[in-house]
């Protein structure tokens, strides 16, 4: 199966991003081979490769979620989700590769994805609502609480607002004037960033905010947060650790062992209810497979309102 997929070459960032030809190996045991339809573009992708320094690790693989169809199974092997064959579609999340039109990757990783469902959502949900999930549960929210998230008409807000909803938590998520509707249509209570934000933020909330949480970055999520929250421990972000370190607040992040249990453990229950309808997943923009820096060039600069996929 000949294709292509994308890797780093090197650590400067999207320059050193190159496709190369590629043919999966053959799946082992615990393995299958996947033809993909759709993969994830997320900030973390370049992201991990700005952090990284050892050149042992070049070329780097780029993509950590993706959508396909399998074209191959190793011996005896079940997917995470119970038994998989030819021809079973399947999202799988954390991947080492994912911007390629095939890959053959751990069994364990994959999850089979309902009939209902698209390719570009299965392949979207996950890296974000594994992090939306990781926030809401670190928020420590109850029913009939009230918390404000930055940066809620992203991807990772957008699975946060459905996910509160369903959970009774009341959600003021800022956002700019063009996304107030974003936040709106998931149940959140739209606050518009910028000068005054705090004030805005209180006047909007019915009840205290209990949590303050960080899906945006910048001064002025993590001044607002600090204003708003007396209990640095009811602050948390996924975006900004070293806010985080200098003021004394929690910051979450997928590399931690901890997060990665906790979002291994969810991703099954997050496809239900994508399957059941119980959670949507906007997307935001299409890019052919070959196009991928310009997709990730869109995320990373951030805006990009909603989820990003490669279409291979």
């Amino acid at each position: 199966m000949a294709g292509i997929r994308w890797v780093a070459k090197g650590f400067g960032g999207l320059d050193d991003f190159s496709s190369v030809p590629c043919a999966p190996a053959d799946p082992g045991a615990g393995e299958v081979t996947v033809r993909i339809t759709a993969a994830g573009v997320n900030p973390a992708d370049l992201k991990h490769v700005l952090r990284a320094s050892d050149p042992t690790l070049l070329p780097m693989p780029i993509g950590y979620e993706v959508a396909g169809v399998v074209t191959a199974v190793g011996p005896g092997t079940r997917i995470a989700s119970g038994p998989v064959a030819v021809g079973d579609r399947v999202a799988a999340f954390r991947v080492h590769g994912g911007y390629a039109s095939a890959m053959t990757l751990p069994a364990e990783k994959a999850f089979a994805v309902a009939d209902s469902v698209a390719d570009d959502e299965a392949a979207g949900l996950l890296l974000a609502g594994c992090t939306a999930a990781e926030m809401l549960a670190e928020s420590g929210a109850q029913a009939g609480d009230t918390v404000l998230l930055h940066g809620a008409s992203g991807a990772v807000g957008a699975t946060f607002l459905q996910l509160a909803r369903r959970a009774g938590v009341t959600v003021i998520g800022t956002s700019s004037a063009a996304r107030r509707g974003a936040v709106e249509r998931f149940g959140g209570i739209p606050v518009v960033y910028g000068p005054g934000l705090t004030d805005r933020v209180r006047a909007a909330a019915p009840v205290p905010i209990v949590a303050a949480l960080d899906a945006a970055g910048g001064p002025e999520a993590t001044q607002t947060s600090l204003e708003l929250m007396a209990d640095r421990s009811r602050i948390v972000t996924v975006v900004d650790r070293e806010a985080a370190t200098a003021h004394g607040f929690r910051s979450l992040s997928g590399a931690a062992a901890s997060s990665a249990a906790f979002r291994d453990s969810v991703r099954g229950e997050l496809l239900s209810l994508l399957a059941g309808g119980e959670l949507t997943v906007p997307i935001a923009a299409r890019f052919p497979l070959d196009r991928a820096v310009d997709a990730l060039a869109l995320v990373a600069a951030g805006g990009a309102g909603g989820k990003v996929v490669l279409t291979p």
